[in-house]
């Protein structure tokens, strides 16, 4: 070690071509008793959320619709373009996340575990990729901190086995910003493929937003150390081939197939689902119109319990700043534009979600145990383990009295799903069609096997008049007129009343 080497605490490494030093971060000290709160906390987190795999049912309308378009594709053996009705192909997302749930339903039936375990296996990927990074670039003590707090984090610990796009995107987002940092940074030539395969990844989960938020971190971190060289440490000719090979192919065939895919997802989805206010060009719903800026709040909510940890950090700014200067190797700045990107990329849009904020998450989790330990001056006590022990029990104790909610009183939850009407039907006429009065109902949809049809209320005075055996979802505002027609109550089940054509016996 040089004498500059000890004055400043931070380690060259003898790779060819190096630029930046190491971060020169202390790992952190855990004491036995941390370790067994850590451990406490990862398995109460991890059989809960298995539990929610198996017994929560899907919901209308995001997790049913694409467990739905899943569900039909293994039913018709149509692999290329998931469909949002039979032969209505569906342009908003690209398959990633279709395939997934696809393949666990191939393997292991129409269940929503089988649907669910794919996507929980992504983000357990997620996971795995941040603990190995940090552990290698900090230590295993504060990596496994870091997974931890990822992974109680509401949104991450929510969408962990929802059968939605967001986990698939966030596994190619973090293993472009990861694969990035360890060939272009540390110059370990091996991870240069993994940004071209994470973009792939990302482009066929959700399309280009995954490219731009990763550019925008990348691309401000560059800037802000003027090293625009390490650019060069990336296998642009192999990469980009492997990007086109595994994403030219289908975006052409899902092309010639369906003419009009391309302008539909790329300016409808990409432009105008954000531009545009209340965007009424959305094929599938309808644009969620939200106030500019809304994206920090839903960040706020995403992150909890531990979004409430910047509010400290930022009372103490001479020891943040302090923290960053400190970090020679830019590594903190490099995670904290990771963690803004999706906040700066949808501030000025206001169709927006939630779950929007889920790419920038991993590396929160990371900086926030970072800075903590170094602005905090947090230490493996009494009472920094009171506090992370309370913060996760709240978040655990929150997300377990809603799944006994939802699991054991779906009534009074007001759950948004037909299982148990689509049961109920099923009992008592059970080669019977069933309809759902007014709209959609995707949960009605895979739970009957796709049996379940929307009709408006024309067509339901006309069946239920035609003497046919026939079942009826309908809302509770029309159990005057379904009484009217002459149709049996069989019960409320949620949101929906099911009525049949004859009267049967109670099957509730």
């Amino acid at each position: 070690m040089t004498l500059n080497e000890a004055e400043t605490g931070h380690i060259s490494v003898p790779r060819k071509d190096r630029s930046f030093p190491l971060p020169a971060l202390p790992d952190l000290q855990l004491e036995q008793a941390t370790r067994r709160i850590l451990i406490v906390l990862a398995s109460a987190f991890s059989v809960l959320r298995l539990w929610v795999v198996f017994a929560v049912p899907f919901t209308d309308s995001t997790e049913a619709r694409y467990a739905e378009m899943a569900r039909k594709m293994v039913e018709t053996g149509n692999w290329l373009i998931p469909q949002f009705d039979y032969g209505v192909p569906f342009w908003g997302k690209p398959p990633l996340h279709t395939w997934l749930s696809a393949a666990g339903m191939q393997v292991f039936g129409t269940t929503e575990a089988a649907a669910r375990l794919p996507i929980l296996l992504t983000a357990l990927a997620i996971l795995f990729l941040i603990w190995a990074w940090v552990r290698d670039t900090v230590g295993t003590n504060t990596a496994l901190v870091a997974t931890v707090v990822l992974a109680t984090m509401a949104m991450f610990f929510g969408a962990s086995a929802f059968v939605m796009t967001d986990i698939p995107m966030t596994l190619g987002t973090t293993l472009v910003m990861i694969g990035f940092w360890r060939a272009a940074i540390d110059s370990d030539s091996h991870w240069g493929y993994a940004v071209f395969l994470g973009l792939a990844i990302g482009m066929l989960a959700k399309g280009p937003v995954a490219v731009v938020l990763c550019a925008i971190p990348v691309t401000l971190w560059l800037m802000v150390t003027w090293n625009w060289g390490v650019l060069r440490r990336l296998p642009w000719t192999g990469g980009m081939a492997l990007l086109m090979v595994l994403n030219v192919p289908w975006y052409l065939a899902a092309e010639i197939a369906t003419p009009g895919f391309l302008h539909y997802f790329l300016i409808g989805e990409h432009v105008q689902r954000f531009l545009t206010p209340g965007w009424q060009g959305d094929l599938y719903g309808s644009g969620h119109q939200e106030a500019m800026g809304t994206i920090w709040l839903f960040w706020l909510m995403a992150a909890l319990p531990w979004s409430l940890i910047p509010a400290v950090l930022l009372a103490r700014p001479t020891r943040l700043a302090g923290a960053f200067r400190q970090d020679r190797s830019g590594w903190l700045v490099y995670l904290l534009l990771w963690s803004l990107s999706p906040l700066m990329l949808f501030t000025p849009a206001s169709n927006i979600l939630a779950a929007y904020v889920l790419p920038g998450l991993p590396a929160a989790a990371i900086v926030l145990v970072v800075l903590s330990s170094q602005v905090l001056g947090l230490r493996p006590n009494r009472a920094s383990r009171i506090g992370f022990a309370v913060a996760g029990l709240a978040m655990l104790s929150s997300f377990l009295a809603l799944t006994i909610g939802l699991v054991f009183a779906p009534q009074q939850m007001r759950l948004k799903s037909d299982k148990g009407l689509v049961a109920a039907a099923m009992t008592a006429h059970p080669d019977a069609p069933l309809y759902t009065v007014g709209g959609r109902s995707f949960s009605a949809e895979f739970y009957s096997h796709g049996r379940a049809r929307a009709i408006d209320e024309a067509d339901f005075a006309r069946l239920a008049g035609n003497g046919a055996p026939t079942a009826f979802s309908v809302s509770p505002s029309m159990t005057t007129t379904a009484e009217a027609l002459g149709l049996e109550n069989m019960g409320e089940y949620g949101r929906h009343v099911l009525f049949v054509t004859q009267p049967v016996k109670e099957v509730k």
